[in-house]
């Protein structure tokens, strides 16, 4: 199956003959770790205080922490579209999470161009471990991994599926492999719960990346390892009540806690020991000091597995959760992590968003990202030069469950939501940060601002019209 379509590769090919090329010598590896429904406040350098988090906390210690940093939505799939494409929710293809009636609304198109084709361009090797949720076998194929850059693929298609950590099959490429777990086929996709559970998705993942960072290369790579961990299992939780379905209880075996509460911390200490993992391969091999690691969460936290929310306060100081447009639902802990280059135990309160991976990818690899992005590169950020750092006038959000929303940051602080067919809320995040205060009428100018903003901000695109919807 081709990598890359002829009217993309014609694209990219300007693209390099205006930006030159980098040499293999001068162009980073880069590593996106991306966890899934990981909450602002459920890392321990990020305020947790019950969950052990010791690698991702000496991550920051030895890297950058950013505090102002924005998934590309506030669900999976729409998230994961604006990281690949460097286009803002309301630009990028894939604007929601599309269920069984309409796959092609969830799957990207042969003319989107992701950052994996532009650092496939640019000479790097790339592969995808993990979820992927952007195209699929059948209707949705122009979306596949391997159609959008990637050289090779291990994991999940199917978004729904991947609720499962251990099913009864992953896809290498396009081709199923099957697995040792006995699962009983529930749900709208049949991706159920395992009743023999051998094999944890998230551990096979680690594996291959830790592979794929080990092959000895005169090209630089990227990967994107795209963990599961700790997206609840839906399906279990519908049909046992306990949706954290993990291998074990690791460091919480002996706490006075529900199974769901020690499941779910349990997963979250198990991703934090394989980003460990993974820094310690790159050092093992002398990569460090050319590999810049990105590790970051798709959105906010869930309430899926049925654990104690107050127990572990996930979204920090923020208000809401996974599906919501205020800052627990969107802003997501970041760390930056590359040896020499990133000053070690740095603060960023870049306000930023998974659009911006795309330039700062391209940025790195020395050569340009596509025009019709939303994206800024952060370098400078990066390599503590903040003053040389440009900066957005917005960012921008929409949801389409329960009725169209829009949400939009406006100089780094006045933050405004509005639903469909009704006036706009302000918020100014600079003095309330958990977005109690509507200080709309208080501020006209900025209200003007934003409501023009909003009124403008998305493309047409015909899967994710704005429809209004009941309270």
């Amino acid at each position: 199956m081709q990598t890359v379509n002829l009217m993309t590769g014609l694209v990219l090919g300007m693209v390099m003959l205006a930006a030159g090329r980098a040499t293999a010598a001068e162009q980073p590896n880069i590593v996106v770790i991306l966890a899934d429904d990981l909450g602002y406040g459920e890392v321990g350098c990020y305020g947790q205080t019950v969950i052990q988090t010791p690698r991702l906390d000496r991550m920051a210690a030895e890297g950058m922490r950013f505090t102002h940093f924005y998934a590309g939505a506030t669900v999976c799939a729409p998230s994961r579209s604006v990281l690949m494409t460097g286009q803002h929710h309301g630009h990028t293809r894939v604007r929601g999470n599309a269920g069984r009636t309409n796959p092609s609304a969830q799957a990207l198109l042969d003319e989107d161009v992701t950052v994996a084709e532009v650092l496939s361009a640019a000479g790097y090797r790339t592969a995808l471990y993990g979820k992927w949720g952007l195209g699929d076998v059948g209707e949705a194929e122009s979306g596949l991994p391997r159609r959008q850059g990637f050289d090779e693929f291990f994991g999940y298609l199917n978004q729904h599926r991947a609720h499962n950590h251990f099913p009864d099959y992953l896809w290498e490429n396009e081709s199923k492999v099957l697995l040792k777990n006995v699962v009983t086929p529930v749900g709208e996709f049949g991706g159920g719960y395992a009743t023999e559970q051998v094999e944890f998705a998230d551990d096979l993942f680690a594996e291959r990346a830790l592979e794929f960072v080990s092959r000895d290369s005169d090209q630089p790579f990227f990967l994107y390892w795209s963990l599961v961990v700790p997206h609840a299992n839906n399906e279990r939780t519908r049909a046992t009540g306990n949706g954290a379905n993990v291998p074990d209880f690791g460091p919480y075996a002996d706490e006075a806690w529900p199974e769901q509460d020690k499941g779910h911390a349990a997963m979250i200490t198990r991703l934090d020991h394989h980003v460990g993992r993974l820094l310690d391969r790159l050092e093992e091999k002398g990569l460090a000091k050319n590999t810049l690691v990105l590790f970051t969460s798709d959105n906010g936290p869930h309430n899926e597995s049925k654990h104690n929310l107050e127990r572990f306060t996930p979204s920090g100081p923020y208000t809401g959760i996974k599906r919501s447009l205020t800052d627990g639902g969107i802003r997501v802990p970041t760390i930056a992590w590359w040896p020499g280059k990133v000053p070690a135990g740095s603060e960023s309160g870049f306000a930023g968003s998974f659009a911006d991976v795309m330039a700062t990818a391209a940025d790195l690899a020395g050569t340009k990202a596509p025009e019709n992005t939303d994206s800024l590169s952060f370098v400078p950020e990066l390599t503590g030069h903040a003053d040389r750092q440009p900066q957005h006038d917005f960012l921008y959000w929409e949801f389409h469950e329960g009725g169209f929303r829009q949400a939009c940051l406006y100089q780094g602080r006045w933050k405004a939501i509005r639903r469909l067919g009704e006036a706009v809320q302000l918020f100014d995040t600079d003095s309330d940060i958990a977005e109690k205060t509507d200080v709309a009428s208080v501020h006209p100018d900025v209200t003007a601002a934003v409501m023009a903003y909003l009124d403008t901000a998305r493309w047409p695109n015909p899967n994710w019209e704005p429809v209004a919807g009941k309270r």
